[in-house]
């Protein structure tokens, strides 16, 4: 899989761009705010049908215009794909692929794999569980689009009974054989995210702990612990034992929508007990075995973003990332850094095909 060309209109800060692509590793480099980043995030767009940094569709429009359009074509198993995903303000977005719309964007997901690794990832340590749970159905989706279903009829059984949670609180009534429905559906939907999820965990942690080690060097226990109530209990019996507090929250409080992927660091938060060094080398590890799991699994080498990765990394650290970079393991590569001098000592060093492009 891998980049040919990508073209932005109104996207962000650029009003026109367009990239054609050559080399292994695709670097951006300039000041900040030159729009490095965006192009990053552009292509990102093209793999999810959403920004990695602004989930907010309409403020990814040019400042003044009224729409956005990116353009691009992939090579994926020797076969051309152009992907254009654009939004008109006031209109639905669309995301197209050769020509023809998606009805629902859920069915291109997993189409273009990538993983971006950012400075923004430091989420995924600071934020609450709900930022975890996504990165873990984020990947989860990429490979199993009836996952991806699932969760989304968990989601909407879980809002229609939250909806009618506060319609008995404000009529002040109770109907036990409605709410039973929606019990017996989430307890379906959720077994089965679950399964998943468990299974999911115990393939990762394996490929995690092997790049924290290759990345670290160090002997220092890193851990990923998946929590659920589902663990104590089926969710039909959770549900039922919770439904006294459920009324009085009018919304649902216990469920897979509730679950954490604890990151721990000698048994201990890494939140509260890594340094920064620390939590940097941790989710560099957690993204690299995105990579790898997701190639595993898929057969593909995803596309890979560095943004401006390599700035609070010791020399140490970033020699075995690009010592990882210039094994076969990964395919295309972007990178954004601020740095034009330290960019290509860097990138001269894989001895890769290489292209620069200066913002």
């Amino acid at each position: 899989m891998y980049l040919k060309k990508i073209s932005l209109f109104n996207y962000k800060n650029f009003s026109e761009a367009n990239f054609e692509f050559d080399g292994k590793i695709i670097c951006f480099v300039g000041k900040n705010g030159i729009g490095k980043t965006n192009v990053l995030d552009a292509i990102y767009h093209l793999a999810y049908g959403k920004s990695y940094f602004n989930p907010l569709a309409v403020q990814n429009i040019k400042h003044g215009e009224d729409f956005f359009v990116i353009d691009a074509e992939f090579i994926k198993m020797e076969r051309s794909e152009q992907v254009v995903c654009s939004l008109k303000k006031g209109q639905k977005k669309v995301l197209k692929r050769n020509g023809k719309a998606y009805d629902k964007f859920s069915d291109h997901i997993g189409f273009i794999p990538l993983v971006i690794i950012s400075p923004a990832d430091r989420d995924l340590i600071v934020e609450g569980s709900e930022t975890r749970r996504k990165f873990m159905d984020s990947v989860i989706s990429q490979l199993d689009p009836h996952y991806l279903q699932q969760l989304i009829q968990y989601q909407k059984v879980m809002s229609q009974r939250n909806a009618l949670l506060k319609y008995f609180a404000l009529n002040h009534v109770f109907e036990n054989d409605t709410l039973s429905i929606y019990n017996e559906q989430l307890n379906e939907f959720g077994k089965y995210i679950f399964e998943k999820r468990k299974e999911f965990v115990a393939e990762f942690i394996p490929i995690f702990n092997a790049h924290h080690h290759a990345i670290t060097g160090s002997q220092e226990k890193v851990q990923l612990v998946y929590e659920s109530h589902l663990f104590e209990k089926n969710l039909l019996t959770l549900l039922q034992e919770s439904i006294n507090k459920d009324r009085a929250l009018h919304y649902t409080s216990v469920g897979t929508h509730k679950d954490d992927l604890s990151f721990e660091i000698d048994e201990h938060p890494i939140k509260k007990f890594g340094s920064q060094g620390q939590q940097k080398s941790f989710l560099i590890a957690l993204k690299l075995a995105q990579f790898e799991f997701l190639k595993k699994q898929s057969g593909v080498k995803p596309i890979l973003l560095f943004d401006d990765i390599f700035d609070k990394l010791d020399e140490s650290r970033v020699a075995k990332i690009i010592e990882m970079v210039n094994s076969e393991t990964f395919g295309q590569l972007f990178i954004s850094d601020t740095h034009p001098e330290r960019t290509e000592a860097i990138v001269k060093s894989t001895h890769q095909s290489y292209k620069i492009f200066n913002l």
